[in-house]
């Protein structure tokens, strides 16, 4: 899946893997709480796993909302996570200058949807040597994905991964479209589905974005059954009282019976 270049446990396993953690890094025992929660469940079902989070948000609706507890310190708690339990651990990253400080702490960088047309930032990350996720824009078709991905590959670096995180139907829901899956991975990598941020209700009056968590069990069942190689999503002890994407984040005590069910749909598609 990852060969070599990306150390990640239960990788012999025929299963999806999963990318998860949450939105943003709040403190030190928060992230290790979530990740060792994590990977009590994903050991239980091998799944393959990548604890994520942000070490800053920079897409913001409001000024005043939740940005991040600095950068060095969060990217400091990232590599404590992955050095502690050995894992690899994934952020994102939002400018060319931000590629090469953040690669010194993290085994994956994320372009975020909103920039994955962004050639500096995309040739920065691919400089690195690390692998790339890059997220489909809401507002790109799944084939349009083919030139960004070859940004990264051009520039070197074919260790590169897509993330469709929905369209935007109308100001204020998004869709997914499956078909985009085969399509993206003709392309020759791997294909995560966004299930969390695919459930998204931007563009709120109120300034915070909505979300519709109910669906995630939904979405997240059909991108399995799709086909899809893994899928990513936000987990929170206590969404509610998240400082980011609360609204549509999986409360990580309800985790262990999701990967349950997903585990058992990937054993069905893998008699195909």
């Amino acid at each position: 899946m990852f060969g070599k270049s990306l150390k990640v446990k239960n990788e012999e396993a025929n299963q999806f893997f999963l990318i998860a953690g949450p939105c943003a890094i709040e403190g030190e025992s928060m992230a290790f709480e979530i990740a060792e929660e994590i990977i009590r469940i994903t050991d239980k079902y091998k799944i393959p796993f990548v604890f994520k989070g942000s070490y800053r948000k920079a897409n913001r609706s409001r000024l005043d909302s939740f940005t991040g507890i600095g950068d060095d310190k969060a990217l400091e708690i990232l590599k404590k996570v992955g050095d502690h339990f050995d894992i690899p651990v994934l952020t994102d990253i939002h400018s060319a200058e931000e590629a090469s400080h953040a690669a010194k702490y993290v085994d994956i960088l994320q372009i975020p949807a909103f920039l994955c047309r962004q050639t500096d930032l995309l040739v920065a990350a691919a400089n690195t040597g690390k692998w790339v996720n890059i997220k489909k824009g809401q507002f790109l078709s799944a084939d349009s994905m083919q030139f960004a991905r070859q940004k990264v590959i051009d520039s070197g670096n074919d260790k590169v991964m897509l993330t469709d995180r929905g369209t935007m139907f109308g100001y204020q829901d998004m869709v997914i479209d499956y078909r985009g899956i085969p399509t993206m991975q003709a392309m020759g990598s791997k294909v995560i589905l966004d299930i969390t941020h695919s459930l998204q209700q931007p563009n709120q009056s109120s300034g915070v974005t909505g979300g519709k968590p109910a669906l995630i069990e939904l979405v997240a069942k059909a991108g399995i059954a799709s086909g899809v190689d893994g899928i990513f999503l936000e987990t929170h002890p206590d969404p509610a009282n998240a400082k980011s994407d609360g609204a549509n984040m999986l409360p990580l005590d309800k985790l262990d019976d999701l990967l349950s069910k997903l585990s058992k749909i990937r054993a069905v598609v893998n008699q195909f």
